[in-house]
This record gives structure tokens, C-alpha cells and sequence, in this order.
């Protein structure tokens, strides 16, 4: 019989639980819902759910939100601004749970497409909406379109990669190899100031400066990967419209061409700040809400970010070096108005990289907010927060 192992078993967690309503959200009013589908230009398939406010309430701001992969037609968000007045879209990308080859670029044609729904339906202004992931994504797609009247980002990161740069463990010393460790750079290694989770840890900050550094140095390693395999792919298509089909030489050609090489990313869950509470200091607690309740064994458990990749998916999400999804270099071109909400308790964005969010964007009309002592996902906030994006909105639209 199977014994499960509860460190390896779902868990209530006490923080960053869940994304979508729960029952402390319900707005008190009964707003509406109706189920989308929309065909992108590039006849991609974009699902989600529309939000309006009660019957008899007319609406004319739109607002749409999305995740990268997530499901965000039930986000936390919909129900609570519908009923504040506005239409929300919330919808899911054509990559849907399917973290292994999701291309932003890809992304932001299916945001074009869910803003162009919402003005067809009556939409006199549709603002965009980005958490957590969403937020990297919804400026990337303003940044390169022009699409939006607006951009908000509610524990937005800097972007899956830059966030990948600081999570990824720089003590793997083979790639195939899962265990292996290069012991100065182990930041679960007692040596190095590790101690037992509960414990919290302490990390000497040049031993941190060149941790961070390391962490660059094989996301490097792993785009040298990545790149080549995608030059072998462009190679063998260009040699593949050289040859005669159906000829050895291009049948061979015609299967490199379309080989879609896996990377496995071992270790994706190694931010020392998970476990030093005086890296970055703010309201948040020791952990992460995607390694529950130990970084430790989550480092080396099944699950991770970016764990399995195609070359693609990995240089246009989750690399630190190739994504284009990263807000210092986007944010500065979306020059709608731009609201950031930030959560102090977030453990996984601190509050210098909110307020260094802030700081890069391009807009003149530039609001923030910090909403102390609250989670990546809001839990407990969600109400007060979202009535400062309502009055956001209401003031500019």
C-alpha cells in the first residue's frame, strides 16, 4: 500500500493559498458571468470568463488580466471590480498549465486579441492587469502593441526570468546530474550559513554577492544550451527548402528541423532571502509559497519552476538574460497611466524590487501603493485592495 509522504502531499498553506475568490472576497452584490472564446489572428484559442456588474448597471472601462500559463478567467480580482462597476475579463492564454514551451511572445498576441474583444462589446477604455507573472506579460504586450488605456501590476515581478535568476541554485555543478553540488555555492549547506527549517538562516553578504552571481553564470550556460539548439532547428529548416521532398537528405533535415530538444532544470528554488529574513527586510515570512513549508526539500523535489523546458520556452520565459518579459526594460516604454500595488508580505517580490518597479516606469502618472503585512495573493486584503484600483480607475476613466 501506498504511504504518502505529507512533505510531498498538497497542504492548506498558511500563506499564498490560492489566486481565485474565497469566501471572505464575495463583493455582497451578484455580478454577472458569461464564458469567452476568442480566435486570436494567428487562429490560437483563448478562453475566459467575462465579469460585469449587477443587471441594470451599465459598465464602459473594461479591465483584462492574465497569467502566462494560470487560469485567471476565476481570479480574486473579477468578482470584486465587477462589482465595483467595471467589466473584467479575466482569460487564460493558449498556454494554459503548459509552462514547458510557453513563448510570451505568442502571449501577447492573445492579450491584443482579449483587448480587441472588450472594445468590440463597448469597451470606451480597456486597462490592463497584471499579477504576479501577468504583470511582466501585460507590459510586454503594451510596451510592443500599444494595447491598453492603462497598465496595473499587483505583486508583479520583474518578470519570470529576472525571477528566475534569483531562485535558481548555482551549487549544481552538472546539469544531468541532480545531486551534484559545488559546496562553496550550496546555500543549503550549513558551511555557508544554512540552518534546519524553522530555523532562520544567515548569509555573509560577500558569500551572497557571489551567489548572485553564480546564478547568472549558469543561466548562461543553460541559454548556450538552449541557443544551440534552436540554431540546429534554423539550420535544418533552411537545409530542409534547399532539398528535394521526400529525398533522404531532407527527410533527415525535416526531422532536425522540427526536433524540439528538453532541457531539465534541476533546483529551481534557492533564493537565500527565503531563508535570511535581513536580506531585502520586510513584513514577510521564512519560506516561499511555492516551496511549502521547506525551500530545502522543495529544491530538490518534483516540482520547481521551469523544471522541464523546450529551448524556446526556456529563452523566452524563463531566462534572466534572453526573456524580453522583464519590466526594467518594458515598463519604460508603457506610458498609460500605471497603478502598482504591492504586498509587504510577499515573499517572493521584496520591496525594494516594488519600489525599484515604480521607479522604472515610463508613464507620467505613476501611482503606488504598499498594503501592509499582506501575501502574494492578498489573502485577507483582497477587498481594500481592489477598492484602491477601483478608485484608481474611476478617477482616470
Amino acid at each position: 500500500m501506498f504511504d504518502p509522504d505529507p512533505t510531498m502531499m498538497g497542504q492548506r498553506r498558511p500563506f499564498g493559498m490560492s489566486y481565485w475568490p474565497l469566501a471572505e472576497d464575495d463583493p455582497g452584490v451578484p455580478v454577472r458571468t458569461e464564458e469567452v472564446r476568442i480566435v486570436t489572428d494567428d487562429l490560437a484559442l483563448v478562453r475566459g470568463v467575462l465579469w460585469t456588474p449587477p443587471a441594470g448597471t451599465s459598465w464602459k472601462t473594461a479591465v483584462v488580466l492574465a497569467h502566462p500559463r494560470g487560469d485567471f478567467s476565476v481570479h480574486y480580482a473579477c468578482p470584486l471590480l465587477a462589482a465595483a462597476g467595471f467589466a473584467v475579463l479575466g482569460f487564460t492564454t493558449r498556454y494554459l498549465n503548459n509552462d514547458q514551451d510557453c513563448l510570451h511572445e505568442a502571449c501577447v498576441t492573445d492579450v491584443v486579441a482579449a483587448v480587441a474583444e472588450m472594445r468590440e462589446r463597448g469597451a470606451e477604455t480597456v486597462v490592463l492587469f497584471g499579477n504576479s507573472g501577468g504583470g511582466s506579460l501585460m507590459a510586454l504586450a503594451q510596451a510592443r502593441t500599444g494595447c491598453g488605456d492603462g497598465w496595473i501590476g499587483c505583486a508583479a515581478h520583474p518578470g519570470e526570468g529576472v525571477f528566475m535568476g534569483k531562485v535558481i541554485d548555482p551549487s549544481v555543478a552538472d546539469e544531468h546530474d541532480p545531486f551534484s553540488a559545488v559546496a562553496e555555492l550550496d546555500m543549503y549547506d550549513p558551511a555557508n550559513g544554512w540552518r534546519p527549517w524553522p530555523q532562520p538562516s544567515t548569509y555573509d553578504r560577500e558569500w551572497l554577492a557571489r551567489y548572485r552571481s553564480a546564478q547568472t553564470e549558469r543561466i548562461a550556460r543553460i541559454d548556450a544550451v538552449a541557443r544551440a539548439a534552436v540554431a540546429s532547428n534554423e539550420t535544418a529548416r533552411d537545409l530542409a527548402h534547399s532539398l528535394a521532398a521526400g529525398t533522404d537528405a531532407w527527410r533527415d533535415a525535416k526531422k532536425r528541423q522540427v526536433h524540439g530538444e528538453i532541457l531539465t532544470i534541476y533546483r529551481t528554488l534557492a533564493d537565500p532571502a527565503y531563508l535570511d529574513p535581513s536580506i531585502d527586510p520586510d513584513d514577510r515570512p521564512l519560506g516561499s509559497l511555492f516551496a511549502f513549508p521547506d525551500p530545502f526539500v522543495a529544491n530538490y523535489g518534483r516540482g520547481g519552476l521551469g523544471r522541464t523546458m523546450t529551448a524556446r520556452g526556456w529563452l523566452s520565459t524563463w531566462s534572466s538574460l534572453s526573456s524580453a518579459a522583464r519590466l526594467d526594460a518594458t515598463l519604460p516604454e508603457v506610458t498609460v497611466p500605471t497603478l502598482i500595488v504591492h504586498p509587504t508580505a510577499d515573499t517572493e517580490i521584496r520591496v525594494p524590487e516594488a519600489r525599484a518597479i515604480r521607479d522604472a516606469a515610463g508613464a507620467a502618472d505613476v501611482s503606488y501603493h504598499e498594503m501592509k503585512g499582506a501575501p502574494h495573493y492578498l489573502e485577507g486584503h483582497r477587498p481594500a485592495a481592489m477598492e484602491i484600483v477601483a478608485e484608481w480607475l474611476r478617477a482616470r476613466y
